[in-house]
């Protein structure tokens, strides 16, 4: 099956639209963009197909009703746009959808919410039961609550990772670009690239920057997005908005980039791509071996040094002695007081310290090489 016909044959798909595809001049919500996006992912879900929407546009929404000319650099007033914003966004959807009798859900998720074990789970399962439901989920990260360290910066990567978290076949990235080209697609003489079959086509591509005022995402947040994606074994296509009947229908628009991975869930590929290390552990080259040659669990007797402020249950990245990252976990100690622990057994802590000392720094189901 070709990767055009997995797009238009899709079980299960998950659509993200960049701010810059909704918003108009005054870079408030383009109600007539937004309603041509609801016509076409409402014409692909009544023919049997379950749509996930991640939708950008909350920050944007709110800059018109608090008069703000441009996106807001601060965080403050991006969580203030954010919350003033996504109730109308949400609104115009409902409104959009509701004339096609479809029913649609507000899901919104920070990275910290679906990198924990239970809240991995509990964000599968509501999506899946809104999904059996004939719901239409509509993705947003929760910008009114995030902070920084805890953000996924983009919607391209939340979709990349939604799409895995569901099981999709397919992703779409819609934005105002309407393919990968070989060179900005401005200059003279570049070329679209219709497929993407590995990294290996795209070592001579210059890629650029986000040159949007409303938007955080650009050509290599998308690239990044499709990396996930296909590394999960799904088949991602990146097009310009007004281009979503088409790629939905599978035509060759866009770009199309063939899966690299086999599909599956793992939780370990939100903690490699979802989170943002707060700290750092230094282990020895034992550890560094059991870790990737015995896929064991990290204790405290190889840790030699602890770097950073973190909190039991952040991630936090573990390195080789020279510094080198080679696996990204949840710790179960905080930098306070793990220094303490270094270097000795679980049993010898047990012993000294008490039964709940006799646990895992990182267990391996919370760990990811990377």
């Amino acid at each position: 099956m070709s990767p055009h016909s997995v797009i238009r044959n899709a079980r299960r798909l998950v659509v993200k639209v960049g701010s810059t595809s909704l918003t108009g001049v005054d870079g408030g919500i383009d109600h007539a963009r937004l309603v041509a996006l609801s016509n076409a992912l409402a014409r692909k879900h009544l023919e049997g197909t379950q749509v996930v929407l991640v939708s950008s546009g909350a920050i944007a929404a709110g800059l018109h009703p608090l008069e703000l000319a441009a996106r807001p650099r601060d965080l403050a007033t991006q969580q203030a746009a954010a919350s003033v914003g996504q109730g109308a966004l949400l609104a115009a959807y409902t409104h959009a959808f509701g004339l096609h009798k479809i029913t649609v859900g507000q899901v919104l998720l920070t990275a910290d919410d679906v990198t924990r074990r239970t809240h991995y789970a509990n964000a599968r399962r509501t999506l899946e039961r809104l999904l059996d439901l004939g719901v239409l989920p509509i993705v947003n990260e929760n910008d009114t609550v995030a902070t920084s360290e805890i953000r996924f910066g983009d919607n391209d990567r939340l979709a990349a990772l939604v799409a895995h978290l569901i099981d999709a076949d397919a992703l779409v990235l819609l934005s105002d670009v309407d393919a990968l080209y070989d060179a900005p697609p401005h200059r003279p003489g570049a070329r679209r690239i219709p497929l993407v079959r590995g990294p290996q086509d795209l070592a001579d591509v210059e890629i650029g920057g986000s040159g949007s005022k409303v938007g955080t995402g650009g050509m290599a947040t998308k690239l990044e997005a499709a990396r996930i994606a296909t590394a999960a074994g799904v088949v991602t296509a990146v097009t310009a908005a007004d281009r979503v009947l088409a790629v939905l229908a599978g035509e060759d628009v866009g770009t199309v980039f063939l899966p690299v991975g086999v599909r599956g869930r793992s939780r370990r590929l939100w903690l490699e791509h979802a989170t943002t290390a707060r700290g750092r552990l230094i282990v020895d080259d034992g550890a560094v071996a059991a870790l990737v040659h015995r896929k064991k669990s990290l204790l405290p007797a190889g840790i030699t040094s602890v770097e950073g402020t973190f909190h039991d249950g952040d991630p936090v990245d573990v390195c080789r002695p020279d510094g080198t990252p080679v696996a990204r976990g949840l710790v179960n100690y905080s930098s306070s007081e793990l220094p303490a622990l270094l270097g000795r057994s679980t049993k010898e802590l047990a012993r000294d310290l008490g039964p709940e000392y006799e646990r895992e720094v990182i267990h391996r189901d919370d760990l990811v090489l990377l």
